[in-house]
Order: C-alpha cells, then sequence, then structure tokens
C-alpha cells in the first residue's frame, strides 16, 4: 500500500482558501476542521431523558443467569416480527437487578451489555425490554464525583458521552456530552442524535485535534452538523475559539466529502507576496488518487510578472516488493519589466526519482534508481525551495541501475546503468547512457573440488571482467539537445587477470597476478597536418579497432606484531603496535606498435608522436615501459585499560590509532625523479570516539628551482631537509549531545538529502515552503527526567556539532595556510517547548562569518510556531509561521517570509 501523504490527506478534497489575510485564514481553518469528523449534529428536543441511579429494593434483586434473552415483545402476539433478534450478554461488579413492575433490569458499578455489534460499558445500565431501550450513564464515587463515563462501541465508531440512551427497535440513540476521535478530530457534543447507522446529527459540537479533551487549547465550535460515515459532513455557523475565548473567525456554513480512501480533488492555491514576481497563487492543483500502489500530485504556481511553475510529485509502493517516489519541477522565471534594464528570463527544472526494491523480493536481481539531475541553479533560484544546503554544495549526481546473478558455475553478475555527474559551479555533465559491466567468478582449473587450496599451482586463478559504456560530455546549456550527442565516447573494455599466491619463510605473502586488457573502439582519431589551414587537424576514423596490453605484478608483504606490557598496578594494562610492510612491482612493457607520427611543419621537417587511441574513453596505451617499486607501511595502534566498571573482569580496549599510513615508490626505467613523493595519511577517535581526526599530507624528496619547478636534485643536497612538505591537511570533527551518546543526524531533513544537501545541519536546515508544519529540529531529542546528570548531562536536551578543517600548501615554498575554517552547529531546548538552534562558522583565511542560520521554535500542543532567520550572505532571508501540526487541518495556520533574492542568469 502507498502511504498517503499527511499533506495532502485534506487537501484532496476540500478547496483551500487564499492565505492573504486574517479572513481568509479563519475561513481556512473552519473548513478544513472538520474534514475527517465522523458525527453529525441538529436540533433536538428539549426532553432530556435523565438517568438517577435508583434504590432498588433487595427484594426485587435476581441471580440472574450470564446470558439472558429478553422478551423479544411487549404484547403476546405471534403475528408480530420479534424486536430484540440476538441475546444480550451483560454482566456487572456490585449487582443486576431485575424490576419485574417496571419491566427495568438494572447493572450497577462496572457495567457491560453486548448485543449485536453495539457495545456498551458504563458505571450503570438500565434494560427497559417494554420500551426497547437501553439506558447508561455515571455513577457517583466515594466523594460523589461522578466516574465511569460510558463508552458506547459501535463497528468502528466510539462514543464516550455522560450519558446514553439506545432504542433496540429503531436503532436510534439521543447522546449527551458525547465525546469521539474521528482520524485526527477529538468530537466533543452536547447532544447527538444518532438517526440511523448512517446519519449523525449533532448540537454544539466542538472540533478540535488536541489531546487534552477536557480543556482543549482550541476548538471549532459548529451550532449544528450532519454527518454521514464515510461520506460527508455538513456544518452550520461555525468559528474558531482559542482557549476557551471566541474569535471572530467564523463562516456561515460548510460541505466536506469524507472518506477513508485516497480521493482526488481540487488543491486550492495560497496567496503569497514575493520579492521580485509580484504576486502569487502557489501550491494550486489536483490531486489523482489513482489506486492503492500509487498517486499522482500536480501542484502549480503563477506570479504576476508572468512567472509560473509546475510540479509532478507521484508515490508508489507494491508491499513486499518496491516502493519508490518521483518529483519533477519546471519553473518559468521572469525578472524585471520588459524593454527595461534588469530584464531577464530564465527556465529551471529539477528532477528527482528513488526507487528501492525489498531485498527478499528478487535475491538474484536488484533494480535501484537514485535522479538528481536538472539545471545547475535551480536550487539557488527555485522560487518555490529554500534549501540552503543543496544551494552550498556544487555537484548532483544520478545512478539508474539492474542487476542480476546467474545461478551457475562459476557464478555470473552483469548489470546495466546510467549514470549523471554534474557541476553546478562549471556546469559540466558527464553521462554514461548505457554502462554494462559483467564478470565470471573466480575459476581455479588446478584445485580440487575438495579440500585445501595451498601453493602456487593449486592457488592459480582467473576472472574476466567486461566494461562497455556510452559516455557523453556536455554542460549544462546543452544537456539533452543534438549538440550532446555528436560527441559521444565509447567502447569496451575486456580485461583477464591471472593470479596466484603462495607463503614464504611462513611470514611472508607473496601474490603474483598477470593482467590482460583488451579495449575495443569504433571510431579513432588521426592526426595529420592540413597545409590549407596551416595546422595540425584531427581526423575521425570510423571502424572497428582494438589494442591489447599487459602487465606483471608481483610483491611481498607480512604482519608484525608488537606489544609492550605495563605491569598489573598500571592503569593501561598493555600497548599494542600492528605494522603491515609491503613491497610490490609492477612491469609493463612498452606498446610503440601502437603508435603513429604526425608532422608539425608545413616542410615536414619536424615530427611527434602519438597514438590514434589516445582521444577514446579509455585512452590509450604507453610507448614507454616502466618497472616501478612500490613501498607502504600500514601502522594501528591500540591499548587494553582496567575497565572503569568494577564488575568487569575482561580488559577495555581503545584504539589510540586507527591508521596511520605511508606509501611511496621508486620507477627504475624513469630518466630523473625517479623517487615520488611520500605520502602520508592517519587517523584517529578520541573522547569516546566522539571526536574524529583526519591529516594527511605529501613529502617530496626533490627540490625546485627559482622557477618553482621540481628538478632532479635531493633537497638534502640542496641545504634543505630530507624531505620538502608540499602539501597537507587536518580535519577535526565532534559531535555530542546531551545524553552522551552519538547523534544521528538528518532525520527530520530527508528531502535535504535528496537534493544533495548535506546529512546534518552545518549548513542549516532546508524548509518546504508547500508545508511548513514539518519541525526544524529533530524529533527524538527528548531527556529521560529520571536518568541523573552526568558529565556534560543536563536536564536540558542539546546536541553540538563541530567541524574544522586546516589546510596547508608549499608545492613552490609559498608556505601558505590556504584553508583553515570552523564550522559549528548546535541545537538546545531552553525550556520543555521551546527549541533554539543556531548554524554558523568562521574563515580564518578570508577573515569572515561563514554561513549562518538562526532557529526557533515553540510547542504550542497541537500548534506549532517557529522562525528562521539567516541574516548574513548572498542567502539572506526569514521566515516565520504558525499553524496546526495536524494535516487534517493543514491550512490553519499564519506564515510571512521573505525568500532570498534570485538573479536570473
Amino acid at each position: 500500500m502507498t502511504p498517503e501523504k499527511v499533506s495532502l490527506i485534506f487537501t484532496k478534497i476540500v478547496f483551500k482558501p487564499l492565505r492573504t489575510n486574517l479572513f481568509h485564514i479563519v475561513l481556512s481553518a473552519t473548513f478544513l476542521t472538520l474534514a475527517t469528523a465522523k458525527t453529525y449534529a441538529q436540533d433536538v428536543k428539549t426532553n432530556k431523558f435523565e438517568l438517577p441511579p435508583k434504590q432498588i429494593p433487595d427484594s426485587n434483586k435476581v441471580n440472574a443467569p450470564e446470558e439472558v434473552k429478553l422478551p423479544l415483545t411487549t404484547q403476546q402476539d405471534p403475528d408480530k416480527k420479534p424486536v430484540l433478534t440476538d441475546i444480550i450478554k451483560r454482566k456487572a461488579k456490585d449487582y443486576e437487578r431485575m424490576n419485574v413492575k417496571t419491566k427495568i433490569g438494572t447493572l450497577y458499578n462496572e457495567a457491560e451489555l453486548y448485543y449485536q455489534d453495539v457495545e456498551l460499558k458504563a458505571g450503570i445500565i438500565q434494560i427497559n425490554y417494554e420500551k426497547n431501550e437501553i439506558y447508561a450513564g455515571r455513577i457517583k464515587d466515594s466523594t460523589g464525583a461522578l466516574t465511569q463515563r460510558p463508552v458506547f462501541k459501535q463497528g468502528s465508531n466510539v462514543i464516550e458521552p455522560d450519558s446514553i440512551r439506545f432504542n433496540t427497535e429503531t436503532k436510534k440513540a439521543l447522546i449527551w456530552n458525547s465525546r469521539t476521535k474521528q482520524m485526527d478530530f477529538n468530537i466533543i457534543s452536547e447532544i447527538a442524535k444518532k438517526e440511523n447507522d448512517s446519519v449523525y446529527f449533532l448540537k454544539n459540537s466542538k472540533f478540535t485535534t488536541s489531546e487534552n479533551i477536557d480543556d482543549p487549547e482550541y476548538f471549532i465550535l459548529a451550532t449544528k452538523a450532519k454527518f454521514v460515515p464515510k461520506k460527508k459532513v455538513v456544518l452550520g455557523f461555525s468559528n474558531l475559539w482559542i482557549a476557551n475565548v471566541p474569535t471572530p473567525i467564523a463562516i456561515p456554513f460548510a460541505f466536506f466529502p469524507m472518506t477513508d480512501k485516497g480521493q482526488s480533488g481540487v488543491i486550492i492555491p495560497s496567496f503569497t507576496d514575493t520579492n521580485r514576481q509580484g504576486y502569487s497563487l502557489q501550491n494550486g492543483g489536483y490531486y489523482f488518487a489513482l489506486s492503492d500502489n500509487y498517486d499522482l500530485t500536480f501542484l502549480g504556481d503563477y506570479y504576476t510578472n508572468g512567472s509560473y511553475a509546475m510540479r509532478f510529485e507521484s508515490q508508489y509502493a507494491k508491499r513486499y516488493r518496491f516502493g519508490g517516489n518521483i518529483n519533477i519541477r519546471f519553473e518559468n522565471q521572469i525578472s524585471g519589466e520588459r524593454g527595461l534594464p534588469g530584464y531577464g528570463k530564465a527556465r529551471e527544472y529539477n528532477i528527482q526519482w528513488s526507487h528501492r526494491q525489498d531485498s527478499k523480493s528478487n535475491p538474484n536481481a536488484k533494480f535501484t534508481a537514485s535522479v538528481n539531475l536538472g539545471s545547475s541553479t535551480y536550487f539557488t533560484n527555485s522560487l518555490n525551495q529554500q534549501n540552503v544546503s543543496a544551494r552550498l554544495n556544487n555537484s548532483l549526481s544520478s545512478t539508474i541501475s539492474y542487476s542480476r546473478t546467474f545461478n551457475t558455475l562459476p557464478l555470473v553478475n552483469i548489470a546495466i546503468a546510467a549514470t549523471h555527474t554534474q557541476n553546478t559551479s562549471t556546469k559540466a555533465i558527464s553521462m554514461t547512457l548505457p554502462t554494462f559491466t559483467g564478470s565470471v567468478d573466480r575459476v581455479y582449473p588446478f584445485a580440487p573440488k575438495d579440500g585445501i587450496k595451498k601453493g602456487v599451482i593449486k592457488n592459480i586463478n582467473l576472472q574476466y571482467n567486461i566494461i562497455a559504456e556510452n559516455r557523453f560530455n556536455t554542460v549544462d546549456s546543452l544537456f539533452f539537445k543534438p549538440e550532446m550527442f555528436k560527441n559521444a565516447m565509447n567502447g569496451v573494455k575486456h580485461q583477464i587477470p591471472l593470479s596466484t599466491n603462495f607463503k614464504f619463510a611462513k611470514f611472508f605473502s607473496v601474490p603474483i597476478s598477470v593482467n590482460y586488457t583488451e579495449v575495443w573502439y569504433i571510431k579513432t582519431t588521426k592526426k595529420e597536418f592540413d597545409d590549407q589551414l596551416n595546422r595540425v587537424v584531427d581526423k575521425d576514423q570510423n571502424g572497428f579497432d582494438a589494442f591489447r596490453t599487459y602487465s606483471f605484478n608481483t610483491g611481498v608483504g607480512t604482519t608484525v606484531y608488537g606489544t609492550f606490557n605495563f605491569g598489573e598496578k598500571a592503569k593501561i594494562k598493555s600497548l599494542r603496535h600492528v605494522i603491515k610492510p609491503s613491497i610490490g612491482y609492477v612491469y609493463t612493457p612498452s606498446f610503440d606498435r601502437y603508435f603513429d607520427y604526425y608532422y608539425t611543419d608545413p616542410s615536414k621537417t619536424v615530427r611527434k608522436q602519438y597514438t590514434r587511441f589516445a582521444s577514446g574513453i579509455y585512452g590509450g596505451p604507453s610507448a614507454s615501459y616502466s618497472n616501478v617499486l612500490s613501498f607502504a607501511l600500514n601502522n594501528t595502534l591500540e591499548a587494553k585499560v582496567k575497565d572503569r566498571d568494577t564488575t568487569k573482569t575482561e580488559l577495555k580496549k581503545i584504539i589510540l590509532l586507527n591508521s596511520l599510513n605511508f606509501q611511496t615508490s621508486y620507477d627504475i626505467s624513469a630518466d630523473s625523479l625517479k623517487w615520488s613523493p611520500v605520502r602520508f595519511s592517519g587517523g584517529t577517535a578520541i573522547l569516546k570516539e566522539k571526536m574524529n581526526i583526519n591529516f594527511g599530507g605529501a613529502l617530496d624528496p626533490y627540490t625546485i628551482n627559482k622557477a618553482g619547478r621540481t628538478i632532479n636534485e635531493f633537497n638534502i643536497n640542496n641545504g634543505g631537509s630530507l624531505f620538502r612538505l608540499t602539501n597537507a591537511f587536518l580535519t577535526v570533527g565532534y559531535t555530542i549531545d546531551s545524553k552522551g551518546g552519538e547523534k544521528t543526524t538528518g532525520s527530520s531533513d530527508k528531502q535535504s538529502q535528496r537534493n544533495g544537501g548535506r546529512d546534518d545541519d552545518l549548513f542549516g536546515r532546508s524548509t518546504d515552503l508547500s508545508d511548513r508544519r514539518q519541525s526544524q529540529f529533530d524529533d527524538d531529542k527528548t531527556e529521560d527526567n529520571d536518568t541523573p546528570a552526568a558529565f556534560y548531562h543536563t536536564k536540558l536536551p542539546w546536541d553540538l556539532n563541530l567541524a574544522y578543517s586546516l589546510s596547508y600548501s608549499n608545492n613552490n615554498r609559498q608556505n601558505d595556510i590556504v584553508g583553515n575554517s570552523l564550522m559549528v552547529s548546535g541545537n538546545i531546548d531552553l525550556a520543555p517547548k521551546w527549541k533554539v538552534g543556531v548554524s554558523t562558522g568562521y574563515d580564518f583565511v578570508q577573515k569572515g562569518i561563514t554561513f549562518t542560520q538562526l532557529r526557533f521554535e515553540r510547542d504550542l500542543l497541537s500548534w506549532r510556531m517557529d522562525f528562521s532567520w539567516i541574516p548574513i550572505g548572498d542567502n539572506t532571508s526569514w521566515g516565520f509561521f504558525i499553524g496546526v501540526k495536524s494535516g487534517l487541518l493543514s491550512d490553519l495556520k499564519w506564515e510571512k517570509r521573505k525568500t532570498a533574492d534570485r538573479v536570473i542568469r
């Protein structure tokens, strides 16, 4: 089943008034309040039935059987149809009495009665089998307070009144001070009349989504109402009350369709005053309830300066099979006035598709989709999106793939995919359509079917891998235009690795592999000098062509363990150092047979070497051979300490250094600069693994000349140190909260992640302008008041997220800090219903404050109020919202905002 959007539960089936002023807000609120009620109201007679607890003499007390079938009629008429056609089941805690004279049976204290589909529980129940009526009411306790309110249930409808009178013949009922819940609505009616199983009439009824029925913080009071279950609600005069005070917000009548299933309907737009596009009608359209498995929503915006926007949203799901959603957005934006300076016109679009497949539906085949593509300036200039995190991100990516595994021997895997990457800064787009990959699992031709693969021969194995791509490199303005397909790059690459490994001297592992690669192209490039143009030109050569390469790899590696014990009395019992050194060797021969020559001048005296495969998607072969030795050293460091919990006997292991890696290489065949820079990287986690530290850099053994170029002379021979630090980086992340555990970020900002933004709030929280009811804060930041505070724990829920980044560059001995910034985001509950959050940072290089957002929110029980403010920068904006949380009354709200200025490019 497809989960229906909360924001559309009501707006699909009713008209939404314009949010232009207070009157329209009230009008919208009253209309939307009663959309899902399941009771009715009308005027009733004033002959109110009262149920005083009568004291019946003990002489009338009877011990009735567990099940009593009351008389079917008051007269002995065999031709008359019986009124009570089923057995009445009943019980009571204190007593059950039958007054033969008045023909009234009484059940007292925790009384229960069951008749057909009717269930009735109350303090006192009286059965008048002469009038065919059942009465129920409350009783007084020892303090004189009325208790045990009746609970009347018929089918799925539950009512909790002060008292009730029900006729078993006509199925009619009178209910005083009834309480019932229909979907998100709590309905309190002074008098309710049940006409039959499908019609209810109510008088002076309160409709509210407040959980406090006795004292709701707000309600809509309707003088008259008629309710037909699963069909409609008709209201008379109604107005809004807040804190038991009537407001001038009222409407004379209202009509609402009522259904418990999705229903197609018109979505009325809201009125908004924008900064640049004038007045607008936003988020209007139509909802199509196509089936239980999928739906479709069409929304549109129109602005008085001629701008417009359209959005198509659809959700679909099939239980235990798959689910997903699709969003297609298009905006035609106009700024300024035609014929005047500053006039501009642009078209923005964005397509998002997310598809997930249940892993149990088909274990051998899988289809997934994660699409986020569109114009590079959509999230910057969109009129209906306020997603700062997506604005600050400069990349979009998409992947659609289908993979399948064939359970053969050996296993065969294939996959077909379409990928897309887009840089929103440079507007460059790279797209593969499609990409085919296939592989055949490892085959051990010399190993027995059963037994251990031991030795060089038995460990010989081979694989087969294939990849075929059709790639397009273009820019935003030419995306999916004919120019995009003219310069398509395609090719097929086959790879067959043949490898084995063995142990040497018990402690050394030696891997050996030979890699064979074959590349197919259907288009190559020929270079030649054009006498007429007087320059070298490239000419495409269509037709099948291929080249083949191979290489040899081997190496040796081992693992060294070192342990230092401090003794039994020391807090740190021992340190363990794990070292993994390795040496590798790669030999690649020359493939100059795939190279040709072209002349660079008209006299044809100077020529250069080139390969016709160089412009291919996988490049071309190399004309020079190489003998490269590579060296790597990996380190980890951990400690064992005594646990603070004295009941634990085992030592606690702490990781002091997750990794510290060094790697370099030596090219034997190179004429100069044989040694490559020594690159190092490492990372650790401290403060109970709440602070992550990562660092890295490069150490160059060679010096540079005055022009800043690396020369074939060691730095130490030039009066310097052994190595020259050319670049380095350091990143620190620190995340804590009041609970002392790791913070779960992004739980309430999933749309921001889909748009390509961050999964935390370092760049602030995004805002859905079409539905402001969602909280700006995570919903799980509640604090257990019974838990004692410890260390940095407090009774006020809070969280803190720090990110520090430092970059150093010294390639040309400039000795510069090119990046040095600190970003902070935090949220705290100042009071049980007040939340405050901030996201900000500081750039120490540019000497300025980075993106800053302030967030405030007040929980008003059934209502929510928030304020979001970006005070500085290019995205300055603010927004205020107060409204009902429930989706049934999503238009009972008031909001005001100033969005960031859009620049039409």
